[in-house]
């Protein structure tokens, strides 16, 4: 009898290392930048290890840095289908893996009402007719009748996927206990059926915001990158590359101005995609000359909060020419935010305007006034004759004279009330 003959650590390696869709990290760069995706150097090794480890990938970063995407475009540089499993709050495992479908079990029912009513009929009492239909309960209960979702899907593919499970940290914990069986042995159990183990392991790339920690467990099971914003040259080879119709040189401007404003505490910095749609847009206007008013007239390209938009029209001279000596403002001056505070922009003093002292309950621009628990807005409301005139008290609490009390007749209250109408018959 022959020994089975077993191979090597290296003979094993070398096996995995001749799979793949790439034949090292530069041909990543070079096939993802012929798709308009510029990775780096870090970012092609991660995505290397993935196709060759069959490990899934989670990309964490702030949003619009291109972890989306980079799964569309690995999607199409190697050629397979993409699954995308869009992730939000209150998503249960039902939606990511698979449903029985309901109404087509209920269709195939009434159509074999008959052949079920001919299975049943000559059975000598109701237990021997509830044991024959149970034994083909099974019938209802398979292949023919599972609606798979993106995760059961790519497990079941006979094709060679990429699988997008994107923002995993807006769904709740649930649904990454349900996870660690796809990404940790590539199968999936449905109870009714058995076990399916995929026959070609996709590709997985989970996206992350960072809006919540995700599990120990789940990150083990993952390659892990944090995709941050990339740097000014970076930057700006992409959006040369993405033919926005902008020359090099307002490119490079803009992407020095894009980067200043992330430097200010914003409550969304700007995104990666923002700074094209800005690049085009200054394109559309035909812009030959990047100037504070043209970017103050379409900073809203990038900038999605109102505070936010204050912040970066008081920044945008700077950013355009640090020399600029620029006049303090408030809120509102001059910006044509529509906020309707009166200002027309056009101011004839030096100074600026003091903004107005604020009183007890008062409503400020903040929402958060100092008036934490509403005690101060309650107390004014208590305050003896606030309404004025003879309406619980005059100011100061003082009783109205009997003569300044309006007095009511029987007739008022009647039509008032209708304590002595009648409703008719």
């Amino acid at each position: 009898m022959s020994e089975a003959v077993v191979p090597t650590v290296t003979e094993a390696a070398e096996a995995v290392a001749s799979t793949g869709p790439f034949e090292s990290v530069d041909q990543v760069v070079e096939t993802l930048r012929e798709q308009g995706y510029i990775a780096d150097t870090r970012l092609a090794t991660t995505v290397f290890l993935l196709t060759r480890l069959d490990k899934p990938l989670l990309l964490e970063g702030p949003a619009g840095v291109g972890k989306t995407e980079l799964a569309k475009m690995l999607a199409v540089a190697t050629g397979r289908r993409l699954l995308r499993l869009q992730c939000y709050e209150g998503q249960d495992e039902t939606k990511a893996l698979y449903e029985w479908d309901y109404g087509k079990q209920l269709m195939y029912t009434q159509i074999l009402r008959e052949k079920i009513g001919q299975l049943v009929s000559d059975a000598p009492d109701l237990a021997s007719a509830v044991d024959r239909i149970g034994s083909q309960e099974s019938v209802f209960f398979s292949e023919r009748f599972l609606a798979p979702r993106p995760l059961l899907e790519a497990i079941r593919s006979e094709q060679p996927v990429v699988l997008l499970i994107d923002e995993v940290d807006r769904a709740d914990e649930a649904l990454e206990a349900v996870l660690l069986e796809t990404l940790g042995e590539f199968q999936i159990s449905v109870p009714e059926i058995g076990t399916f183990v995929a026959t070609q392991r996709p590709y997985v790339l989970l996206t992350s915001n960072n809006t919540r920690d995700l599990a120990a467990a789940l990150k083990r099971r993952c390659l892990h990158l944090f995709l941050d914003y990339p740097s000014a040259s970076r930057e700006l080879e992409i959006v040369k590359s993405k033919k926005t119709g902008l020359s090099d040189q307002l490119a490079e401007e803009l992407v020095n101005v894009v980067r200043g404003l992330r430097e200010l505490e914003l409550r969304k910095s700007p995104s990666i995609s923002e700074t094209i749609d800005w690049a085009r847009t200054l394109a559309v206007l035909g812009v030959g000359e990047l100037s504070s008013q043209v970017l103050s007239d379409t900073v809203s390209v990038v900038v999605k909060y109102d505070k936010d938009v204050t912040k970066a029209l008081d920044a945008l001279p700077r950013l355009v020419d640090p020399n600029a000596v620029v006049a303090e403002h408030g809120h509102g001056h001059g910006h044509g935010h529509g906020h309707g505070h009166g200002h027309d922009g056009d101011h004839d003093h030096d100074e600026p305007a003091a903004p107005p002292a604020r009183t007890a309950g008062a409503r400020g621009d903040d929402p958060d006034d100092g008036d934490v628990d509403g005690r101060a807005k309650r107390a004014a409301k208590d305050q003896a004759g606030r309404h004025g005139g003879i309406y619980g008290g005059l100011p100061g609490g003082v009783a109205p004279p009997p003569s300044a009390i309006r007095k009511v007749s029987p007739g008022q209250g009647t039509r008032s009330f209708g304590g002595s109408r009648k409703r008719p018959v």
